[in-house]
């Protein structure tokens, strides 16, 4: 780092708010690996140009949110976000919602187990939980190096929700983010409430019918 570099940083460290300046002394810490610098220093540059774009209405809006992570979904969310994401990444909006469905299905019902937290649950071995997901019997979402989540919903007091590994064999040819939108999302044919809720009551060969159809035509 150049002496005018220095000398522009400690200035800056002077005049911004402490978790400013706390934030970016963890982003030069990390920096320290070149991968992670090359990165960072990308992500950081588009930070800043949003940053000195967005609307302060926005910009509020979105240092309000519950967490660091949701804090770049409100942010790229926002009008002027779009626009700029248009002019350099085609599909940006089909990608953002996405993102925000995937949030959606994340958080829903408890949220998610660990895989570690699944084998405490039903009383087995991780091993023996991967061997459920893969036969079909537990739904499991890819979350890259970090492995899979397992939504909690699907786990009951004395193990897995009943009924459920009977509807998930009608899903098999759907992925596992499919399945869970299935599950959480009201059905015509189940009288306007969500799959999970009818499973809950019993109503198991309803639900069955209901994923037929949708594994066939994607309609629930």
């Amino acid at each position: 780092m150049t002496a005018n570099s220095q000398a522009v940083l400690a200035e800056a460290a002077r005049k911004a708010p402490r978790t400013v300046v706390e934030a970016a002394a963890r982003v030069l810490k990390i920096g320290e690996d070149p991968t992670r610098a090359a990165f960072l220093a990308r992500v950081l540059n588009a930070v800043a140009d949003l940053g000195s774009r967005m609307p302060e209405r926005a910009l509020g809006s979105a240092a309000g949110a519950a967490s660091d992570y949701a804090v770049l979904l409100e942010a790229l969310e926002d009008p002027t976000t779009i626009e700029l994401l248009r002019k350099h990444i085609p599909l940006s909006a089909a990608r953002i919602r996405g993102l925000r469905v995937r949030k959606r299905v994340l958080e829903a019902e408890g949220g998610t187990l660990s895989a570690e937290d699944a084998a405490s649950h039903l009383g087995i071995k991780r091993q023996a939980v991967d061997k459920r997901r893969k036969a079909g019997r537990l739904i499991g979402l890819g979350m890259g190096r970090r492995g899979y989540v397992y939504p909690a919903w699907q786990f009951s007091r004395e193990g897995t929700l009943p009924g459920l590994e009977e509807v998930l064999g009608e899903l098999r040819k759907r992925d596992p983010w499919m399945q869970v939108i299935f599950m959480l999302t009201p059905s015509r044919r189940l009288d306007g409430t969500t799959p999970l809720q009818a499973v809950r009551k019993g109503r198991v060969e309803g639900v069955q019918r209901a994923a037929r159809a949708f594994g066939e035509h994607g309609a629930a």
